[in-house]
């Protein structure tokens, strides 16, 4: 199957086998739950804005449950984007280069996001349990703080996964064209 509207430049549309599809739907679930988190924080805020310009009554800790509302939504997206190759590149230096070294170039910086989006999800869930443990709360609601920090190691996890699996399809076009040469 091919993947919609993405070309790997000078070369076949993109396939995926099951794992990739799998892989692919996954992140795309976990792109559309952080949008729809996102338009619950914006309902959020208006309800807020609303109050407090009409009743003088905000929703209590809004800018806490905003704060920690877009750090979740937003790591959400990062693997999706990544699987759909949707994030930002600069090429202007690789422009001229050939297919193959593209492809190689490519598989190296798939293959360092993930690096670190393991290293993020590694420290992140550290930075959780010791929130934990500290017993940390938010200061106008009291809510304690850790499990919002560690529902970002799944996102960075499955980006930990997308960065290694774009990495691994551009080291095998890479290495069937050194091949074929």
């Amino acid at each position: 199957m091919h993947e919609p509207g993405i070309m790997v430049e000078d070369a076949a549309p993109v396939t995926r086998g099951p794992l990739g599809q799998g892989l692919y739907w996954l992140t795309k679930g976990f792109a559309i739950a952080g949008g729809l988190l996102f338009i619950g924080l914006v309902v959020m805020s208006l309800v807020s804005i609303i109050g407090r310009k009409l009743a003088s009554a905000p929703v209590p800790g809004d800018i806490e449950v905003m704060q920690m509302g877009t750090a979740i939504a937003s790591a959400a997206m990062l693997a999706y984007c990544e699987m759909a190759r949707h994030h930002l590149r600069v090429d202007f230096f690789t422009a001229k280069l050939a297919a193959k070294n593209k492809d190689w170039l490519d598989a190296l910086s798939h293959l360092l996001l993930a690096a670190v989006a393991l290293l993020v999800a590694w420290r992140t869930g550290v930075s959780a349990l010791s929130l934990k443990e500290a017993g940390e709360t938010s200061m106008m609601l009291s809510w304690p703080v850790w499990p919002a920090v560690a529902a970002l190691v799944p996102s960075f996890v499955l980006l930990a996964f997308a960065g290694l699996y774009n990495a691994a399809l551009h080291w095998s076009a890479a290495t069937q064209q050194e091949q074929q040469a």
